[in-house]
């Protein structure tokens, strides 16, 4: 018999069953529901509610269903709906007419929305572990280019010449964006939901401050409408999950673009690279494609959810059940991103003779020109004027900028002197930029530092 079956008079139509069971998904916040339900038989007992005998045979029968999820052995029953059913039912069959009292003054709408936050709460921090790992090897190999140039892009055209090290903490910096969303999510989950009931708050005189320090939240929530509709934080766990996918799927197309013959870059391990079945030469980035390829399910998983929200009367609705895939998708999905990573990145061959080589090519040091003009007295947009014709005259001649003859030069501005030669190597455009934040090694040395102590904290 179903746990709400006393006002109906048929069966539920097999169809119907399976397509509103959640068994098959809700299932692994099995951990959750069973912490949830041993805090709230003290909580009875702490209301007068149920006997200290009784609530001590609800913590052990709950016990002993734990004990049987964890060894694989728990009889899961489709029919029972979700796993908070699942765990009563079973409970029941374990302790007897206790179990009847373990649900009094709760809703499966206030149980559903402390589970989510339970378990928001543990991959939250597995997951800003895992982002820390991938910033920690994006690290080391910083601190090993440093003094490696390489060309800067804009509008995937080369632009200034860079370090290496520069490139690959900018991505340090994006993954501690990202680890700070995670953090500021969960504080804002960080309220008991409990004790809202279906809607209306529960009418047993449970002491929720003592439920939430039971369970280890920060507060309680204000208002048990607010409490039981509210999915907020799962929207913002996923909308952090998808910054987090692009910011990788951004490193991922850096180093597949780079590992092409085309910019010869960098070349994948055979451990982290496949084959091609029929091109025999070929060797694919394909943990990197996947990795951008993976950013559009966690961006759909945030999109289908919002969407499911965003009509929604209050207070609970079933289609919110509709949160859960998407919400353990991305779980999965930016995990697994996350555990490949650093393996990878630490196992890349990085060409460093070519990013040298390529750093200084194509008037890459053209602003430095024109900077050396403005300190000689001519305005920065009279500058950039005469090296643009400067540019355009290399181009004519098929020189390099640094080939173009001194009294060339000349013939453009008379403040050019002898010294321009020193300006305009890729040596000298890098040490220039020693701003904070800037490339320059010595401004980047400064740079690891402050990254390093953010990755620590």
């Amino acid at each position: 018999m179903k746990p709400w079956g006393g006002r109906f008079t048929a069966a539920s139509d097999p169809s119907a069953e399976r397509f509103t069971a959640s068994i098959g998904f809700d299932r692994r916040l099995w951990p959750h529901d069973i912490a949830g339900s041993i805090a709230w038989a003290r909580a009875l007992a702490r209301a007068g509610l149920v006997t200290a005998g009784e609530r001590d045979a609800m913590v052990r029968g709950l016990e002993a269903v734990r004990g049987e999820l964890e060894r694989g052995e728990f009889p899961f029953r489709a029919e029972l709906e979700d796993i908070h059913m699942n765990i009563e039912r079973r409970l029941a069959e374990l302790i007897g007419p206790p179990a009847g009292k373990l649900h009094t003054g709760r809703s499966r709408n206030d149980q559903i929305a402390l589970d989510e936050r339970l378990y928001l709460r543990d991959v939250t921090v597995h997951l800003a572990d895992g982002i820390r790992e991938v910033q920690t090897a994006l690290l080391d190999r910083a601190a090993d280019s440093v003094d490696v140039p390489m060309p800067g892009y804009t509008h995937l055209q080369r632009a200034q010449p860079i370090v290496l090290a520069h490139h690959l903490l900018a991505y340090v910096f994006m993954l501690h964006r990202d680890r700070e969303r995670f953090r500021d999510g969960a504080a804002r989950a960080d309220m008991l939901p409990l004790g809202a009931g279906a809607l209306a708050g529960t009418a047993f005189p449970i002491d929720r401050e003592a439920l939430a320090r039971d369970l280890g939240f920060a507060g309680v929530t204000w208002n048990s409408l607010d409490a039981v509709s509210d999915r907020d934080y799962v929207v913002e766990f996923l909308a952090a999950a998808a910054i987090t996918g692009m910011h990788l799927s951004r490193l991922a197309a850096d180093l597949t673009l780079w590992a092409t013959a085309e910019f010869g870059f960098v070349e994948f391990s055979d451990a982290f690279a496949t084959g091609s079945s029929i091109m025999p030469q070929k060797k694919n980035p394909d943990v990197a494609e996947l990795t951008r390829g993976k950013s559009g399910r966690l961006y759909g998983n945030l999109v289908a959810v919002l969407t499911t929200m965003k009509g929604l009367p209050l207070a609970y609705n079933s289609d919110m059940q509709e949160d859960k895939e998407p919400f353990f998708d991305s779980v999965d999905t930016l995990g697994a991103i996350l555990d490949v990573f650093p393996p990878m990145l630490r196992s890349l061959g990085f060409r460093v003779d070519r990013m040298r080589a390529a750093a200084g090519e194509d008037f890459s040091t053209a602003t430095d020109l024109a900077d050396y003009l403005v300190r000689k007295g001519l305005p920065f947009r009279e500058a950039h004027e005469v090296v643009g014709r400067v540019v355009r005259h290399a181009i004519d001649h098929g020189l390099a900028l640094e080939a173009v003859p001194v009294d060339d030069l000349r013939r453009f501005s008379p403040l050019i002197e002898a010294d321009v030669r020193e300006a305009i190597t890729v040596e000298a455009s890098l040490r220039a930029r020693s701003v904070t934040g800037g490339t320059a090694p010595d401004s980047v040395r400064r740079t690891l530092d402050v990254a390093r102590r953010l990755v620590a904290s």
